[in-house]
């Protein structure tokens, strides 16, 4: 039932946000974390994978090994800015946020190892997939004068 409820309302990812990315072979990380819900904030434990640039999660482990399943979500860490600690903002422990300028999700991992391991992982990723500024996108001052 939950199934035909998120399709109905649009809540299951593109399928080319995930499209050619094996989740369920050698991730560059997985495991559990608790996530805030993105219209009702309730904060919900699901498994995630992260993987080529994208951040995938699932209701649970199976479901990320299993080929052809949904992701419940995808992020694709290319287009975010930050990542970092945020006890102070939500107020719990273990708490990290990623930010892509308009849109902040957060996180709580099990412990302080757990949330740093994770913070390092999306952050060299974001490096890794974020788009390059091109030479035409760089404004050149001294041209200027």
């Amino acid at each position: 039932m939950e199934n035909l409820w998120r399709i109905a309302t649009g809540q299951d990812p593109n399928r080319q946000d995930y499209e050619g990315i094996e989740f369920w072979s050698n991730p560059e990380r997985s495991g559990w974390l608790t996530k805030q819900g993105d219209y009702i904030k309730t904060w919900r434990r699901r498994w995630f994978v992260l993987k080529r640039g994208k951040l995938l999660w699932f209701k649970d482990q199976s479901s990320a090994l299993t080929r052809g399943s949904i992701p419940r979500g995808v992020i694709s860490v290319g287009d975010c800015l930050t990542v970092k600690g945020a006890e102070d903002v939500v107020n719990k422990p273990f708490a990290f946020e990623i930010s892509s300028g308009n849109i902040t999700m957060f996180f709580i991992a099990d412990n302080e190892k757990e949330k740093e391991e994770w913070i390092n992982s999306i952050g060299r990723s974001i490096v890794q997939h974020s788009r390059s500024v091109t030479d035409s996108e760089v404004l050149d001052y001294d041209q200027r004068r």
